[in-house]
């Protein structure tokens, strides 16, 4: 399949780009891309928190009364959950969120999100996005030039101009052709490649 290559500056057709069909007009496997994107989502939790348990609280070696005779209700430890102080019930631990994708699995899931963008007419291909001065207001003119607001920047090559221009719109992200992942992709209403990052792809997921 061919895809157009648009001019930065006037929107137009710049020249075509020769894909392949196997990778850039893969079927759209929705039940594959919610599992991938779920999977990515959850393996970027923490998963730091932590509570004590009654074991775990310090003090509470000591019954406080005695069992009978004080007309007041049994107890055991003064670190029974039901006391101030004392531990939790059911307390939380660290944990992985981590869940098992195959390598097949994410390389299909991929190849899925990207066919869906072309075939929806959300991906935009440009030779490069080549910015003269770390200026906000150069890239807003870029995009406005493009017709995109809210969109995902992928390419070879993080320049440092591109990288201060876009850290300030909140619309905007900005990621290389190495780190992206599914989330992302599916994340903006646009997402907007260099010709070399999506000859990347192509490389990879063939």
């Amino acid at each position: 399949m061919q895809l157009d290559i648009l001019c930065t500056k006037t929107q137009k057709v710049s020249s075509q780009l020769e894909l392949n069909d196997g990778v850039f007009a893969a079927p759209y496997n929705e039940a594959l891309i919610h599992q991938v994107v779920v999977a990515t989502a959850a393996s970027v939790r923490q998963g730091t928190k932590a509570q004590k348990t009654r074991a775990e609280v310090s003090g509470g070696g000591k019954k406080p009364w005695k069992q009978k005779g004080t007309g007041r209700a049994r107890a055991g430890s003064s670190r029974s959950p039901l006391w101030r102080k004392g531990g939790v019930i059911f307390a939380a631990k660290p944990r992985d969120f981590g869940q098992k994708i195959n390598k097949k699995m994410y390389r299909g899931a991929l190849a899925s999100i990207l066919s869906n963008l072309i075939a929806t007419g959300r991906l935009m291909v440009v030779d490069a996005i080549d910015l003269a001065r770390p200026k906000t207001v150069d890239l807003i003119s870029l995009l406005n030039n493009l017709n995109i607001k809210d969109v995902l920047i992928v390419t070879d090559n993080i320049s440092e101009n591109l990288y201060l221009a876009s850290r300030n719109l909140y619309s905007v992200g900005l990621c290389g052709v190495h780190d992206v992942d599914p989330v992302s992709l599916v994340a903006y209403e646009k997402v907007l490649m260099t010709s070399a990052a999506l000859k990347h792809f192509e490389e990879t997921l063939v």
